[in-house]
């Protein structure tokens, strides 16, 4: 399994700090079901895979609080709340043709 490294406070636009950003909370128990499974898919595809926190990036928190969490792929959130794997893998592979 691989791990997903944090957006550091103050990176610009956490959105765009790795091809895929998965906006987390740390109070939230589906964030941490889907970091591995985020991790491991943009790994299938060789792509980088970060992880921005709102805690961490509070402007996050009015866009995307309510929705965590947020799959982002090239700064555009395409999955929210539970993370289809299978979805995920479409949209990687649609990205790399």
């Amino acid at each position: 399994m691989t791990e997903l490294s944090p957006v550091p406070a103050g990176h610009g636009d956490p959105l765009r700090a790795a091809a895929v950003v998965l906006v987390t909370s740390r109070e939230c128990s589906a964030c941490r079901a889907a970091k591995p499974l985020v991790a491991d898919v943009a790994a299938e595809f060789g792509v980088e895979a970060r992880e921005a926190r709102i805690e961490d990036h509070p402007e996050l928190g009015p866009r995307m609080g309510a929705e965590i969490p947020v799959l982002v792929i090239d700064g555009v959130p395409r999955d929210f709340w539970v993370i289809d794997p299978a979805r995920f893998r479409r949209l990687m592979a649609e990205r790399a043709a």
